[in-house]
């Protein structure tokens, strides 16, 4: 089993806020600050250098996954991460979120958070994450050739030669 946890910067409408929501189905722990996040952990970062990937799940086994809910309207003002925890980005995926649906790489937190678990191997962690709303499954659907074709590569190169594909 994984630990999830989520750093809620507070700039969404906590009506749509999906790390919310996930905090009060206790799916995941909420984060009081940057330095509590866990040593180790792998936080999903947008901009980060390499792709998630199979390779990294004994990591996400051992220290856990975060996800950073911050504004997309502030995303480059992304926090600086201690360099104890891996930070990594998810591949190119569609929103299927009411806010963005459609978008591709606009995920909501929840969506970013399951695509992760999914792409590790963790499927059924994912789908758990969301059948707490409504559109859930439609994110599945219209990931589905991508999601399990990320997940069948075992290294972040793959991932992104992979994406490529669906980017071109």
């Amino acid at each position: 089993m994984v630990r999830l946890f989520v750093y809620d910067e507070k700039e969404c409408d906590p009506k749509k806020c999906t790390a919310k929501k996930m905090i009060r189905f206790k799916l995941v722990e909420r984060l009081p600050s940057l330095r509590s996040i866990p040593r180790g952990s792998i936080v999903l970062n947008p901009m980060a250098e390499k792709a998630i990937s199979r390779e990294d799940a004994a990591r996400a086994v051992e220290n856990g996954i975060v996800v950073m809910d911050l504004s997309w309207k502030n995303i480059e003002s992304f926090p600086k991460m201690r360099e104890d925890v891996a930070q990594r980005a998810l591949p190119y995926l569609l929103a299927a979120n009411p806010v963005n649906w459609g978008k591709p790489m606009k995920l909501s937190s929840a969506e970013a958070m399951s695509a992760a678990l999914f792409i590790m191997g963790f499927r059924e962690e994912a789908r758990t994450i969301l059948s707490k709303f409504s559109w859930g499954e439609q994110f599945l659907l219209l990931n589905n050739e991508p999601l399990d074709r990320y997940s069948s590569a075992e290294t972040s190169e793959e991932v992104v030669k992979i994406q490529k594909e669906y980017v071109q």
